[in-house]
């Protein structure tokens, strides 16, 4: 049976938004590893050379998929205080790397430099610098909201959500008897807990760095020496 993709291309020209489309629905069931412009081509029903007119190489493509997805990320509104801002401006990068769990590693690692990410980033950026941090610590807040959201959305998508990844397993008799603390913890690891975990440790980020900001505003010096921390 043709797919939705075959179908739509049957009806009308080829276009970038098709290919686009066809491109996620690949990856999503191939995997990045078993992702090919030619199997790209089998479901749009087409031939590669005719996808080579839209996008000169994968790379291309992949560079679209990124700008495709950073797009859909909705900007707080200024008018919100600022620790609302940031909780949505973080909440919308892990909304929209989700959306394809198996493109997300790729999202996570991408350097996005290309023009409309550039505006994305720039306006992310720009968010911590009205909370009043300042050009270095905004920057080093940024990176460090970056790592929490990569490592958050890698799990979700790559690691746990693919369940265990070591050939050499452990029955549950022997599970339960060896490692409790595992088999009480693991109830809380499963793809149902990934929203309330989130939550958890943005809460925690967002704490922290409203007391930076309280201290940045306050002119007390905060250097990587002191980890933060006010001099007393």
């Amino acid at each position: 049976m043709d797919s939705p993709i075959k179908k739509k291309r049957a009806r009308g020209r080829l276009s970038r938004e098709m290919i686009e489309d066809a491109a996620f629905e690949v990856i999503e069931r191939e995997g990045l590893s078993g992702f090919s412009m030619r199997k790209l081509a089998a479901a749009l029903g087409c031939e590669a050379m005719s996808i080579y007119h839209h996008f000169p190489s994968q790379a291309h493509l992949y560079e679209a998929l990124v700008d495709r997805q950073m797009s859909g990320l909705v900007i707080p509104d200024n008018s919100l205080p600022w620790r609302e801002r940031a909780r949505i401006g973080m909440q919308e990068f892990r909304r929209v790397a989700t959306e394809h769990p198996a493109f997300a590693p790729f999202i996570v690692v991408y350097r996005m430099n290309s023009p409309p990410c550039l505006a994305k980033l720039n306006a992310i950026i720009g968010l911590f610098e009205d909370g009043g941090f300042g050009p270095e610590l905004s920057a080093r807040l940024f990176r460090a909201a970056g790592y929490y959201l990569m490592g958050a959305i890698l799990d979700e998508t790559a690691g746990y959500a693919k369940g265990p990844s070591a050939v050499t397993t452990v029955n549950d008799e022997d599970l339960a008897r060896d490692y409790p603390n595992v088999v009480a913890a693991g109830a809380y690891f499963g793809k149902a807990g990934f929203d309330k975990t989130f939550e958890l440790g943005l809460e925690m980020f967002l704490d922290e760095m409203e007391r930076v900001r309280e201290a940045a505003g306050s002119g007390t010096a905060l250097g990587s020496g002191d980890r933060g921390r006010t001099k007393k």
